[in-house]
């Protein structure tokens, strides 16, 4: 991932800049399209850089909003990791609903999406679905 100076579109929270991608893409297209433009799926660390990044969703696609997240674990069930292929040590994920808790897809289901409602929780889908994505580069 090539780093920038600055954020010059996008949000910036921290030391990285967040760029909405609101056409509807595939993970692996949405992935394929960040890393051309010098960026990775977006991989919050933090509870305050998910709540960051959720609102910035929630004023570009609204309070139902669903963007991927750069966190697979298509390797390893239930080893979710990175795009670097780093486990992630921070995970927000949906559990609200205690008869199914996220994530709750199995191997069917193996990458991430952020929801933009309140909370910014995080559940498992199929890869192969359709959903806006958000792009994440380094500031230098």
């Amino acid at each position: 991932m090539r780093s920038q100076v600055v954020c010059l579109r996008g949000v910036k929270i921290g030391r990285k800049c967040f760029l909405f991608e609101p056409l509807l893409k595939r993970y692996h297209t949405a992935s394929d399209d960040c890393n051309a433009l010098g960026g990775v799926l977006g991989s919050p660390n933090t509870t305050d850089e998910n709540r960051q990044l959720a609102d910035y969703i929630r004023e570009n696609a609204g309070d139902d909003g669903k963007v991927w997240l750069g966190v697979n674990d298509m390797v390893t069930e239930g080893l979710w990791v990175d795009q670097t292929g780093t486990s992630v040590a921070f995970k927000n994920w949906d559990v609200s609903n205690s008869r199914s808790p996220q994530p709750d897809g199995g191997a069917a289901h193996n990458c991430a999406v952020l929801s933009s409602a309140p909370g910014g929780r995080w559940s498992d889908e199929d890869c192969r679905d359709d959903r806006q994505s958000v792009c994440q580069f380094n500031i230098v």
